[in-house]
Formats: C-alpha cells, structure tokens, sequence
C-alpha cells in the first residue's frame, strides 16, 4: 500500500522480495510457490551499496532476504515503503540496525538451526586437526620431511571439551563429543541454559575463566549479544586465554576454537596467549573484519602466528546447510505471510506469536510502540468497527520500545477505521509514533 504520515500501511500479501548475498537458489521457487516474486541481485552487485538502495526504491519490495554482510540500515529501510520483514538466511543479526527496523515497524528474522549440523561437522574436524597436528604434519610432508612422532598429539576421548555459550550449536557441539567420550563443561548466563545444561548431564561453570581453567579444549559459541541484549563485544581477554588447560596438567592440548563472532576478542589477546605458551593452538572461523568477496583486500591478522590457523567462515557453507536455510526462512516468512506469524524473530529468540488457532478469516498485524494505551487503542478499533476478536496475541519488546500485536477477527477494518485506529492511539498514548505498521491480512 503506502506509507502514509510515518506509519507503512503493508500489503496484505506479501508481492516482492529482494534477495541479496546470494542465499541458495531454491529460495526463489520457495517463494514463488507462496505467491511472491524473488527479485535476486547478481553476487557482486550486492557490495554496490547504493546500487541495492535504489533497485529496493524502485521495487518497492515487502521483504529483504540477506546474508550477513550487507548493512540494513535506515537508509534501507526508507528505500521501500512496503518493507515488512528483514528475512536474514543465517544466525547472526549484528548486520542489522534493530534499533531503526523497531522504530519502523519491519520485524527483523533470522535462522538459528538450519546450520548447526555443518558448525558441529566443522567444530569436530578443526579438533582432530589441531589434536593431532594434521596441518603441521601436511605441510611438512608437502615439503618431504617425515615427522612421524607422537610429540603433542591426542586423541579427544577422556579429554574435557569446554563450550562458551550453550544455545542451539552449544548444545549440538555437547552430545558430538559425548560421543567422542569427552567430558563436557560450559558456560551459559542465561539460567535456562544451564539448567539444560544441567539436566543433560554437563557440568555448568559459574564463569568463563572456570571454563578454560577445567578444560582442554575450549570452543566458543556466543552470540552477538547476550539473552538482555548486552553486547558480547571484547567478552574474552588474554587473562582468559592464560587460564587454558590450567587445572590439566602440562600435557593438556590446550586448544581454542572461535566459529561464533570475530568481534569476541581482540586478535592480539589471542596471539599473545599463544606466543606465550598458554594456547598451544587456535582455529578461527570468524574475524574482527571480513572482505566483501574474494576480490576485495583483506589481511588476516593471524597471518604470523603459525599456530593459529583460520578458515573463510564456511561454517555455514555445505551442500547441506544452504538448501535447508533456504528451505527454513521461506516456511518462515509463509507463515508471516498467511496469518502475520512470527517465528525467529531476533528480538525474541525461541517465541512464537500466533493466532491461527481459532483459523480466523481475517488477521490484523500491527506494530506498534510499547506506550502505555496503546495496546488499548488496538482493542478499540477492533470493538468500535463492531468486529468480533476471535483470537488475539501479544508481545513485548521493551528493550526496543515496541510490541507486535495480533488480532484474528471476522471482518477486515477500512482503510479509514485503521487511519483512526492510528489518531486514537497517538491520542492514548502521547506518543506520535504510536503505531508503526499495519498489515490487515485475508487468510
């Protein structure tokens, strides 16, 4: 529809997508299966960042599907006033202005499982790697020098895996090394967790330095943020890399693993540690600044230190993971688009928050601030058009000032009745940007 005095009036069906960073192709047919158009931007057009702006202007696009590297912003989002959803096709979120899509109305979704299996994979092959020194012993048979010996290298079982952060891939990368026979131990802050944790049989530690003294392994799995939405930014030191392996004895591996977020520490803390003795081994997946494409410069800041080796960020990328990716956001954004269910939102992790259970004809979907009265307004507009609610829903999200409500009713509200639904809850709550976005959705 339009957006009209700063409230986006939202297409009732979603008609357009734009794909950028190459999600895989199966995506396409996914949604035009629901209905909806993929417009899907060539690789290396996406790093043309006004390039990306003016083809959204231009298209007016309901949904944006990305990776992790192009910056949605509130540029962007101005770009389409049709934008309802931020669909990204991985984990992380940290590519997002959140701040700017709650203030806008447009929900702001990611995938938190269809990759696990290909991190655990990739966690599991860096440990045998770095155990048994099969890097070392590669290159030094590439050069023909025979280094049979068993000088630092372990098998995993009886050794103790240590995990920072146990969600989705935490857990995962757990029951792997149980099988393994490893001895398990993490850290978690959310008290969920641990109790997860807990009840699965792992040792929960009450702080991250208990983590790298108890363990012989360490592999972090933090997000961006943790579950109060604190950044994780700098979480881990030197003085918790000197910690490792403290409680095991001179033969303990000492090994750390990074396939979480490059912004966790910074590159020297780690080097230093190794350089030192502490971490006799590293593996990154992730860093602090990543390149665009393989065209672009970009140095690894590890590059000297022989001992730490890194990957491209592939954790993700398998034959596997990105057609089950692709699979995931597409039955994701079906469901927003059929009765404004929201599933993987990042602002609740692990909520869902429906109203298809009474299978109401029509569903209002509106976004709105979390000023007190406006929830009320919502309430209103629905009793004063003489509708019947037949099922509602509700969220919450104080931490960026807005709620998602959803209403099932058995009548559509006009055009004018949603505009005064608008003027009365400015009129409640005081605030003038009391409703952020409205979707009045025909099931």
């Amino acid at each position: 529809m339009a957006k009209k005095d700063g409230v986006r009036f939202l297409n009732g069906a979603f008609q357009r997508a734009l794909i950028i960073e190459h999600p895989d192709p199966s995506l396409d047919d996914y949604l035009r299966a629901q209905g909806i158009e993929p417009e899907r931007l060539p690789k290396e057009a996406t790093m043309d960042r006004k390039f990306v702006i003016d083809t959204l202007n231009k298209g007016q696009h309901d949904l944006i599907f990305k990776r992790s590297r192009f910056e949605v912003d509130q540029e962007v989002l101005d770009a389409s006033d049709n934008l309802a959803a931020v669909q990204l096709c991985c984990i992380g979120d940290d590519s997002v202005d959140k701040v700017a899509c709650a203030k806008e109305g447009v929900l702001v979704l990611n995938d938190p499982i269809s990759n696990g299996r290909s991190v655990v994979e990739l966690v599991f092959g860096e440990l045998i790697c770095l155990a048994r020194r099969i890097f070392d012993a590669v290159e030094k048979t590439q050069a023909s020098e025979w280094t049979k010996d068993n000088i630092r290298r372990y098998e995993l079982k009886g050794k103790t895996l240590g995990i920072l952060g146990l969600g989705n891939i935490g857990k995962a990368v757990a029951q792997m090394a149980e099988r393994f026979d490893m001895d398990v131990v993490f850290y978690d802050s959310k008290t969920l967790a641990r109790e997860v944790g807990t009840t699965l049989g792992w040792e929960a530690c009450q702080s991250i330095d208990e983590v790298f003294r108890k363990s012989d392994f360490v592999t972090v799995h933090f997000s961006a943020t943790d579950y109060r939405g604190t950044s994780n930014e700098n979480i881990l030191s030197y003085s918790h890399f000197e910690q490792m392996g403290a409680d095991r004895g001179e033969n303990s591996p000492r090994i750390f693993l990074n396939l979480s977020r490059g912004f966790l520490f910074e590159p020297d803390e780690l080097k230093q540690a190794v350089r030192d003795g502490k971490v006799r081994y590293a593996s990154v997946d992730v860093f602090p600044e990543e390149p665009g494409s393989g065209k672009d410069a970009w140095e690894n800041p590890y590059s000297d230190i022989p001992e730490i080796v890194g990957t491209p960020h592939i954790g993700a990328a398998t034959q596997e993971a990105q057609p089950r990716i692709a699979r995931h956001v597409s039955n994701t954004i079906g469901m927003l688009n059929t009765f404004g269910t929201v599933r993987d939102s990042v602002y609740a992790p692990g909520q869902v928050i429906r109203v298809d259970g009474a299978e109401p004809p029509w569903v209002l979907a509106v976004c709105h601030s979390d000023a007190r009265g406006t929830k009320k307004a919502v309430s209103d507009a629905i009793f004063d058009a003489g509708l019947n609610n037949l099922e509602s829903a509700h969220r919450d999200f104080k931490k960026y000032g807005f709620a998602y409500d959803l209403n099932g009713v058995d009548e559509p509200l006009s055009i004018e009745q949603l505009e005064h639904l608008v003027a009365t809850a400015r009129d409640i709550s005081g605030d003038p940007t009391a409703i952020r976005s409205i979707r009045m959705i025909k099931v």
